[in-house]
């Protein structure tokens, strides 16, 4: 957490101080604080409408706090004059969104290049050397020329994550990444954030309901709540099941869909 100074403590990719989150005069999240370790996977949790999706559109720099702050590598990310660095901050930020985001009229190839190409000048063989790696990291290797309507569910997720993974950023984003797969590609996808997560030491904040998913990838998660408006538990998925608090043990007693 943050220390009594105000500043995040050293060590961390991510710190959430104090964070107050809303829109207009209505408020999702309040007294939000945590700060996320190097290599850490971290997963959000949480019924539908307890501020998941808020939550990370402030971590992006997607959303103004109300109050509080984001910290990347110790630098504030929001609020007043962080302009240059959150731009900095987006260069060390990989995100998967839950569709894939992918431009339906651009090639696979072409929608991974879009990150490599707003943030650096890399000549084109380097950046076609970086997309032949990226699919290859994601087994993906040789569908460059497809476009993302060619391709199943779980194949423009792993796109999404090739190119989440392209500027090779020290924290990725996950925003339910196992939505709309079946149960072999959702643990298909989740074994391929584990071994990205081992071989590159990529810190990640992965953002499910998914009870799978959260057994299968998590360090430790993050227990958001509706009605408290802010985080009601946090620690690893194995000790949350076991908590007194019937919001908690009643999440992961449910039965799957």
């Amino acid at each position: 957490m943050p220390d009594q100074t105000g500043n995040p403590p050293d060590g961390h990719v991510l710190c959430v101080q104090d964070l107050k989150l809303g829109y207009g005069d209505r408020t999702i999240l309040e007294n939000v604080n945590f700060c996320v370790g190097t290599g850490d996977i971290v997963t959000v949790l949480g019924g539908s409408g307890c501020g998941k999706s808020t939550l990370l559109k402030a971590m992006i720099g997607l959303l103004a706090p109300m109050e509080g702050s984001v910290f990347l590598r110790g630098e504030k990310i929001s609020g007043r004059d962080t302009q240059e660095s959150l731009i900095r901050a987006r260069q060390k930020i990989g995100v998967l969104f839950q569709s894939g985001a992918m431009i339906g009229s651009l090639t696979v190839a072409e929608n991974i290049a879009l990150p490599i190409r707003e943030f650096s000048n890399a000549p084109k063989q380097i950046v076609n050397d970086i997309i032949r790696l990226k699919l290859e990291m994601v087994r993906l290797g040789g569908y460059g020329d497809y476009l993302p309507a060619e391709l199943s569910g779980g194949m423009r997720k792993r796109v999404g994550l090739a190119r989440a993974m392209a500027l090779d950023p020290e924290i990725l984003f996950c925003d339910e990444p196992s939505a709309g797969l079946d149960p072999v590609t959702s643990a298909d996808l989740d074994q391929l954030l584990l071994e990205l997560n081992e071989s590159l030491g990529i810190t990640m904040v992965v953002i499910t309901h998914e009870l799978p998913s959260i057994r299968a990838i998590s360090d430790w998660s993050i227990m958001l709540d509706r009605e408290a408006r802010g985080i009601i538990a946090m620690g690893p998925p194995e000790e949350l099941e076991k908590s007194e608090d019937p919001r908690v043990s009643g999440f992961f007693r449910r039965q799957a869909p």
